[in-house]
């Protein structure tokens, strides 16, 4: 299996599951706990991407350059700093601790 027909496999699914919804409850409303649910779930998903993608290689946990990234991206956003500048400095951060061995 390559590498674009598995993402556009996932993109597919992943549109079926979004149009399903409408399609199922034709103009209901969905009950409030399933509501609720769903404003929540995005930000633990989105915490469990970020872990898995910084602290595993290869289906095995790895402690590297990606950690002090992340370290960092997560000190600037608790001191309030723009998105973007989170961005650079992690990357930037990311890049020293490579450039030093880490």
């Amino acid at each position: 299996m390559t590498v674009w027909f598995a993402l556009l496999s996932l993109a597919a699914v992943t549109y079926l599951f979004k149009s399903a919804g409408p399609l199922l409850l034709g103009g209901r409303e969905l009950p409030p706990v399933v509501d609720r649910l769903a404003e929540l779930l995005p930000a633990p998903l989105l915490a469990a991407l970020v872990v898995v993608a910084t602290f595993t290689d290869a289906g095995a946990w790895r402690l590297d350059a990606r950690a002090v990234g992340l370290a960092v991206a997560a000190i600037a956003l608790w001191r309030r700093a723009p998105f973007v500048l989170v961005v650079v400095l992690a990357a930037a951060a990311t890049a020293a601790a490579r450039a030093v061995g880490a």
